[in-house]
């Protein structure tokens, strides 16, 4: 009697479970492994809760991401119950977005309390941290210890050593004719948006808008830190470097064809993966300074949980957050992608020492992460950002100079800015 009562309160859970599951759908962009880890986390949470989750692939580009997102919630679209958004993207979605304060106020504790931070908009907790961000330098040690070279530590030891051994390898009877000294996200997009601020900061030439609303980039510092990335454009870098996103430089880079890159953590483990013509061959280091008076700079980066007010199956969604913002998962995706978590613990958990050895040492990185200033300009970011990228481009692309760009540029701005951010 007692098994037969077990076995129908079983099937009575497992009704019940069937009767209130939702069909969920999240979208991530596509770009390396995180679709795929993202799969398997997600059969995961399926298997747990009764509930399914459609896949909604997104362009590797954080731009047509966005844009994508913005039409999404203007249209107040119920399609996509889970959005995996950029740090940045808070302060410019917060209104359309559910508060999470309460729902995950037993998991937040654990997350780096910046992160947290950036994701509080006026009080309201919008997104829920799921993996965080920032780029180094990525370096062929293999061919620094052919050539007896050393890792740079400023941008002008960068060209010059980018130059030397391009030239040395290119020339070798058994070298690599194709090989370029350096490859970066130099398209027209947010991701140049990122270097240009690392080298401005790196060069002591302001942060674009300071953190008290002052537009400061019309300065000699951040105009030669943008001069200095002119000249690298089709000398150490490929001239197409000018269409290049995080992709397009990392398969570069992947190839083996370029001894120094810029870009995210995530092109790490990729570039280990069996197969990769880099594996075993290179590192990563803080990005270079750029003068006296600067210091290395990293943009902050990563990714977020955010769940849109339009949604049908609320109390579904945020149990799907806050099983992926859990410890267990983004210790998965530490183990198989080198996502970097948001959760301060994991950093000292030995299996992801072992497995990802270069991950204690990106706490280095993030010393020197600085963020790009959507707080400060909160519902105007993507116009500071737009304007901002595009003079830099033209400048690398050598439509006027730095110097002309970046007076423009403050001009722009002002009236971006109007009488208040």
């Amino acid at each position: 009697m007692a098994s037969r009562l077990l076995a129908l309160a079983a099937t009575l859970i497992v009704a019940a479970t069937t009767a209130n599951a939702a069909e969920l759908s999240i979208a991530i962009g596509d770009t390396g492994k995180a679709v795929a880890v993202m799969r398997r986390q997600l059969d995961a949470f399926e298997k747990a809760s009764g509930h399914t989750v459609r896949v909604v692939p997104m362009p590797s580009s954080a731009t047509e991401q966005f844009a994508r997102y913005k039409l999404w919630l203007a249209a107040q679209d119920s399609s996509v119950d889970v959005y995996v958004a950029d740090i940045i993207w808070a302060p410019q979605l917060a209104t359309q977005l559910l508060d999470l304060t309460e729902p995950a106020k037993d998991i937040i504790g654990e997350h780096f309390p910046s992160i947290v931070e950036s994701q509080t908009i006026d009080g309201k907790l919008v997104a829920v941290p799921f993996t965080t961000d920032a780029p180094a330098l990525y370096y062929r040690k293999d061919l620094l210890k052919k050539y007896k070279a050393a890792v740079p530590k400023t941008w002008d030891e960068l060209a010059a050593t980018a130059a030397t051994i391009m030239e040395k390898e290119r020339k070798a009877k058994k070298g690599n004719k194709d090989l370029w000294g350096f490859v970066f996200e130099g398209k027209d997009y947010e991701g140049l948006t990122c270097n240009a601020l690392e080298w401005i900061v790196s060069n002591g030439g302001g942060r674009i808008v300071e953190t008290d609303g002052t537009i400061s980039i019309d300065n000699d510092k951040a105009a030669a830190a943008i001069d200095r990335a002119k000249g690298w454009v089709g000398t150490i870098a490929p001239p197409e470097v000018l269409t290049f996103g995080e992709e397009e430089a990392r398969a570069v880079w992947q190839q083996g064809n370029a001894l120094f890159m810029r870009n995210w953590p995530y092109a790490y483990a990729l570039g280990n993966e069996e197969g990769s013509a880099i594996a075993e061959k290179f590192d990563v280091t803080t990005l270079p300074l750029g003068s006296e008076g600067g210091k290395p700079a990293a943009t902050l980066g990563g990714w977020n949980l955010a769940i849109p007010k339009y949604t049908r199956h609320a109390e579904a969604a945020i149990a799907l957050v806050k099983f992926l913002a859990s410890a267990e998962q983004q210790k998965v995706r530490a183990l198989e992608s080198a996502a970097l978590p948001t959760i301060r613990a994991l950093y000292k958990d030995p299996e992801i020492a072992a497995t990802q050895p270069f991950m204690p040492r990106w706490e280095g990185v993030f010393t020197d992460a600085v963020p790009r200033p959507s707080a400060t300009t909160r519902l105007k970011y993507n116009e500071v950002s737009t304007s901002f990228w595009t003079a830099v481009h033209k400048t690398l692309a050598g439509d006027g100079t730095a110097a002309a760009n970046l007076a423009a540029l403050k001009g722009q701005l002002t009236a971006i800015r109007g009488a208040a951010w």
